[in-house]
């Protein structure tokens, strides 16, 4: 059955569309699935291109190699003559981790001021920025300029800017400022001639300033008090937006200042108004609070998945909720429970950066810290999401004679087992499998590329191979299905963004600003990369596509990569 769904996504479209009609309905959604990935990208309207965040768009002719080019030293400007398959580069700040997001025409991407676009904000005045390019030149067109918080790092991090990717749909989008607001944006700017939102003061309405058509404060609305920064790539269904918060610790890493503000969020993408929201890590936030939420319809109910600052991962039903708040559907530890939190990234527990991604009706993600914690101990599951209530693997247990007695989740260690506390198996785990480490030589010892350590990516997969990178710099390939590994590569370089898979080839970047290029293959002997590009500068984002062009912004361009720079 599955070779005439195959056949039928790549026959003509009447013929499609007539075939299609014809089968039962079940059949039917899975032939215009197909039909659907046989289908070029065009727009990449989100992190991860729609809410299930797979970084797995569909062209073909993008390039495996190309040369970036040299930049004049004194003026900065692009030399084009020294470049190969580059059809044009844009200056972005000092430093940009933000993932560059196509629609409507434009190419936005999250970064800092470096580059001081707006007269009013030279490049020495220190912003938060989400910067609106034309997509068919890289012409500047306007941004949103975000004031720092005067509370200092403890908020709103120095040059870090917007590290966020928006969230595009028509003539709207939505993102996370680093002042800890969601703002709806017109993609238009000032540049149509209107005002679409009720912010009337001229200094603001230049341009090249961006229109803004509502805000929701969460510092000042919700309570929130964001750690270092406020970044999370929202998502959509229908019109519910859904939001992070980054709700996190204090200056001392120990105290959380606002536990009883919300970590999750359901709003009206229309009006900002807020439906429901949810504090379940509470006083058990680790650190802080940077991933960004996942919906798909899996087991025929709406999810949205959460990855919180505890390291629980929790997905509620994708709806308005009720009285304020949502329906708890799962939720899962994403650590071992005698893993232990100690500050500095000393210890073996983890919270949760990376985005969950949904394939094959799967939830898939991996533990990790603050880059600045260093290496440590990872762990990358698979889940099953129509499982209900706590999900984890295991459960903790306090023996009180011939009694087990369940424990409520506590911050730094869930089980201490001098304190006659256990770990026990848990019967309604929705554990699929877990990667951690795996002896691939099988010589009796686990070495450094079979472990997986800390990882603030997200899982990229596509014929049932997935790839992911971590903070030690291995790439790992494993079977989607069972988690038992194929292959891993030493990037000798952290990676911090997802790898790209388009036109059967894979694309990863590391923090020595290398992007290798990889065959899509599960084979061992495709373990090495075809090329090694050096892109001028650290690639902390991920590589992306569409209508064709491949663009990978590094800490101060971004680049639209096409064959022959057409």
């Amino acid at each position: 059955m599955k070779s005439t769904y195959v056949y039928l996504a790549i026959v003509g479209s009447a013929c499609v569309g007539m075939t299609i009609a014809g089968l039962l309905p079940e059949e039917r959604v899975v032939a215009q699935d197909e039909v659907a990935k046989a289908e070029v990208t065009k727009d990449w309207p989100q992190w991860g291109g729609d809410s299930k965040r797979n970084n797995t768009p569909t062209a073909t002719n993008i390039p495996t190699s190309w040369e970036i080019g040299d930049f004049d030293r004194t003026t900065g400007e692009w030399q084009k003559e020294d470049a190969e398959n580059i059809k044009w580069v844009a200056a972005l700040g000092s430093q940009s981790y933000g993932n560059p997001v196509v629609a409507d025409g434009k190419i936005f991407v999250g970064t800092n001021n470096g580059s001081g676009y707006i007269e009013r904000y030279p490049s020495k005045v220190d912003l938060g920025c989400l910067v609106c390019f034309d997509e068919a030149t890289g012409e500047f067109l306007w941004q949103h300029s975000s004031e720092k918080l005067p509370t200092g790092r403890v908020h709103d991090w120095p040059l870090q800017g917007v590290c966020c990717a928006p969230y595009v749909e028509g003539k709207k989008l939505w993102f996370v400022t680093s002042r800890g607001e969601v703002r709806c944006l017109d993609t238009e700017g000032f540049r149509d001639g209107e005002n679409d939102g009720p912010y009337k003061d001229e200094e603001f309405t230049g341009e090249k300033e961006a229109d803004v058509i509502w805000v929701l404060d969460m510092m000042k609305d919700l309570g929130v008090s964001q750690h270092n920064m406020c970044s999370c790539s929202v998502t959509c269904r229908g019109d519910i937006l859904f939001v992070n918060t980054s709700n996190g610790v204090d200056e001392s890493h120990i105290v959380i200042p606002s536990t009883e503000a919300p970590s999750f969020i359901a709003m009206d993408k229309n009006t900002g108004e807020v439906y429901w929201t949810d504090k379940s890590p509470h006083t058990n936030i680790l650190h802080g609070q940077w991933s960004s939420p996942t919906v798909a319809e899996l087991g025929g109910v709406p999810q949205v998945i959460f990855a919180g600052g505890d390291g629980w991962v929790y997905s509620f039903k994708a709806d308005k909720g009720t009285d304020g708040k949502p329906e708890l559907l799962w939720k899962f530890d994403g650590n071992p429970k005698n893993s232990k939190w100690v500050l500095g990234g000393r210890g073996t527990r983890n919270n949760i950066i990376a985005t969950p991604v949904v394939y094959d009706e799967k939830v898939y993600v991996a533990v990790g810290q603050d880059p600045e914690h260093g290496e440590g101990e990872g762990h990358l599951w698979c889940l099953d999401p129509t499982k209900r209530g706590d999900v984890s693997s295991e459960l903790a247990m306090k023996i009180e004679g011939s009694q087990r007695v369940p424990i409520e989740h506590r911050r730094i260690q869930a089980v201490i087992e001098e304190d006659g506390e256990v770990a026990v198996p848990n019967p309604n785990s929705a554990v699929i499998w877990h990667y951690s480490t795996y002896d691939q030589d099988g010589d009796g010892k686990i070495e450094f590329e079979e472990t997986m350590h800390r990882s603030i990516g997200t899982c990229t997969i596509k014929d049932d191979i997935l790839y992911i990178a971590d903070f030690s710099g291995l790439l790992h390939c494993l079977n989607a299905q069972t988690g038992k590994p194929n292959w891993t590569y030493d990037m000798f370089a952290a990676a911090w963004g997802s790898a790209l898979i388009v036109d059967d080839h894979v694309y990863i970047g590391d923090e020595d600003g290398d992007v290798a290029v990889f065959k899509l293959s599960a084979d061992p002997d495709d373990a090495e990369p075809l090329e090694e590009i050096n892109m001028g500068n650290s690639v902390y984002s991920t590589p992306i596509v569409a209508n064709g062009v491949l663009y990978i912004a590094n800490k101060t361009h971004l680049f639209a990569i096409t064959e022959g720079g057409e």
